[in-house]
Order: structure tokens, then C-alpha cells, then sequence
């Protein structure tokens, strides 16, 4: 059934268009226009704004589940239902550093799920388990490993089509290790990793685009070693992405990341579980309490976030002073163009999915509008 959208402020990714017009069809966007149609219902939006709905790279599960314990369906159904309460209507759920067993398992859960619904489901994001010990953050000591030829071919087999991101430390790769992945097609993200400034450049030079939550598990900026940080500022083709939840980066040093990446900077949750609703949880070694709002470990480590994109997309507005419209830029248009579907997801164009947001002037109000 067609529908159309009226009486707008419509964000598409590229453009404000006042009074704007969406007309809607099997859950496809047909046209954005001035005019309201004739021979269709109409959904009167009051003079609310609305942008395409949030992506989410980096999240580690739902209200209920973590993707990492219990690869399976019933998890991804999970992180995807908790998302479209907050804004987010395409997620790549994140498995960490586990077993080969568990990464096998969760590539074919996400597989499965995926041929058996057309949804925000895109792929999954690999965080490990190929990461460097030092900056292991939250990760089991256990599970961060070198990879062997064999487990590598083995992920990249399988997990073709299915693994849209994978986090390594590429100090932990022979050279012909890392090339492999790079032919894989892969985004492949540096994380958890101690490379220093002249290397992460020479990986940048191999056609690597992307890091990890900027600034955590990495080396930092140095007047005199300016470390992964300053190869990500000095670099514009790499994209950043940012935890935005006070604690895992200050304000004021997300602000200086933004000035430097300007249309590269985009916004994750690498939420633990969504809604903090979850107390307390332990998995393998790894352990996590709510603790004045955030997850923490035993040792007192920051153990993945507890914020949705929603909060990502208000913290940035109310603590960066940028527009809303370059907030949600940041948890949409960019997203995208960072893994390589800007021509799919992230706007509000012909053809792409009819998901959005509808929110007010300040961003007090957000809700998910999903007609896909």
C-alpha cells in the first residue's frame, strides 16, 4: 500500500527539505517531494522532523541477550527488537574475542537469520579474537590470540557474505595473513592495538579505513609518538568511530576528534546489553555490573557501554554543540559510508529502506518509524 509522509522536516543525509513530502511503498522509499499525492493515505508528521533510521555497527546485545554467550537466533531477534526502541533500524551484532567453535556459530546464526528475514540485520561485526593482549581491554586473555592460517581461512570462508566488519590488531598478522583478509572483503578495523603512528599508516596505505571505538585500547596521541590516534587525525580517508557516553571519551576529546574528522566521525553504542536492564552478568572471564550507569568489570575496566544510539545521538547534540542535523548525520549517512552501504541504508532517497527516526527541534523526543 503506497503511503506518503507529510508536513516534514525531512533530513535526508544530503539535504533539509522543509514541509517535505516521503512517499512509501512495500516498505521502499519512492520519492521525496514538495507535493502531498492524491491517491494514497497520508501520515501528518505535524512539523516534526524526521532522518532515516540509526545504524548501529557495534553492538553487543539486547535487552535480554549477549551475542557472544548465546550465538543464535533467538539473540539477533533480540538485539534487533531492543534497537528499533531506540532509533536503530539496521545493526550488525558484535561477537568478541571467543572460541572458534563460538565465532563459527555466530557467523551461521547471523546467516540463518538473515536468509529467513529481510530486516535491519546486515551482517555481523567480529571484534577479535585477533587482537593484541596488551590492550585487550574487557576480552578474555584467553580468547585473544594470534590467528593460524588455518583459522583464518576458515573465517573468511564461512563468514563471507555475513561479516561486514572485523576488528584486528594487525601487528599480530604476517604479512601474508593480512593480506588474505584484506582480499576477503571485509572492512576490516584496527583495534585493541599498540601500533605506533608510522605503522598505522602503512596499514592505512594498504587500504584500511576504519578503527575501533576511537581512543579506547589503542595508543594515544603523543607530541613525540603520536601513536593509532594521530595517524586516524592525519588521515582523511579513515573513519572514526566514537563511544559517546562521557565515560569511555570526554566530551571535550570527542569534540577535538570531530574537529579533525569532520564527515568520518560517526557514533557506535557498543552497548553490553541495551536498556540497563541487565544488573549483573558473567560469560566465560568475562564479568560485567552496573555500576552508576555504566558496565564495569572486576578489575574496574570499562566492559562494553550501556548507551543506545538514541542516547549517542542526544549526547552528541547536547554536548558537542552541533546541529541535530549533523547528530544524526553521525549515527546514519556516515555509518553507512564507513562499511561501504551508503548507496543502501543511511538516507532518505528513492529505493532505500522507508526506517526512520521522527524527532523534535532538540532531539528530547525520538521514535522509530519502521515501514520496511
Amino acid at each position: 500500500m503506497k503511503q506518503a509522509i507529510i508536513n516534514a522536516t525531512v533530513h535526508t543525509g544530503e539535504e533539509i527539505i522543509n514541509s517535505g513530502v516521503i512517499v512509501i511503498e512495500n516498505g521502499r522509499i519512492i520519492s521525496v517531494q514538495k507535493e502531498i499525492p492524491n491517491d494514497c493515505s497520508h501520515i501528518n508528521l505535524q512539523g516534526n522532523h524526521i532522518a532515516a533510521g540509526f545504524i548501529d555497527i557495534q553492538i553487543n546485545g539486547g535487552e535480554k541477550y549477549y551475542f557472544s554467550q548465546t550465538p543464535n537466533e533467538e539473540t539477533i531477534q533480540d538485539i534487533y527488537d531492543s534497537s528499533l526502541k531506540y532509533g536503530t533500524t539496521h545493526v550488525l551484532p558484535c561477537l568478541i574475542s571467543s572460541s572458534n567453535e563460538t565465532i563459527l556459530k555466530g557467523i551461521e546464526a547471523v546467516r540463518d537469520y538473515m536468509k529467513k528475514h529481510n530486516n535491519g540485520v546486515i551482517g555481523m561485526h567480529l571484534e577479535g579474537p585477533f587482537l593484541n593482549p596488551l590492550k585487550r581491554g574487557a576480552h578474555s586473555i584467553d580468547q585473544v590470540r594470534k590467528p593460524t592460517n588455518q583459522e583464518l581461512e576458515e573465517i573468511i570462508k564461512l563468514g563471507k557474505d555475513v561479516i561486514k566488519v572485523i576488528t584486528i590488531a594487525p601487528e599480530c598478522f604476517t604479512e601474508e595473513q593480512l593480506n588474505m583478509l584484506i582480499e576477503s572483503g571485509f572492512e576490516i578495523s584496527i583495534g585493541h592495538s599498540t601500533v605506533t603512528h608510522k605503522e598505522a599508516q602503512f596499514y592505512f596505505s594498504k587500504g584500511i579505513k576504519l578503527v575501533t571505538h576511537l581512543f579506547n585500547a589503542m595508543t594515544q596521541f603523543g607530541h613525540r609518538e603520536p601513536g593509532l590516534v594521530g595517524a586516524v587525525f592525519e588521515n582523511e580517508n579513515v573513519y572514526a568511530p566514537l563511544i559517546l557516553d562521557g565515560a569511555h571519551c570526554d566530551y571535550a576529546a570527542a569534540k577535538i576528534a570531530y574537529k579533525q574528522k569532520q564527515d568520518k566521525f560517526f557514533l557506535i553504542s557498543d552497548a553490553t546489553f541495551l536498556g540497563r536492564k541487565v544488573a549483573y552478568f558473567k560469560w566465560d572471564n568475562f564479568d560485567a555490573h552496573l555500576e552508576n550507569g555504566f558496565y564495569r568489570n572486576e578489575d574496574g575496566n570499562l566492559a562494553g557501554a550501556t548507551i543506545s544510539m538514541l542516547e549517542a545521538v542526544q549526547n552528541a547534540f547536547n554536548h558537542m554543540n552541533v546541529s541535530a542535523d549533523e547528530a544524526i548525520k553521525m549515527a546514519t549517512s556516515r555509518v553507512a559510508a564507513a562499511i561501504g552501504m551508503q548507496d543502501k541504508i543511511g538516507k532518505i532517497k528513492p529505493g532505500f529502506p522507508a526506517t526512520f527516526v521522527k524527532f523534535n527541534d532538540d532531539l528530547s523526543s525520538i521514535e522509530t518509524l519502521n515501514f520496511s
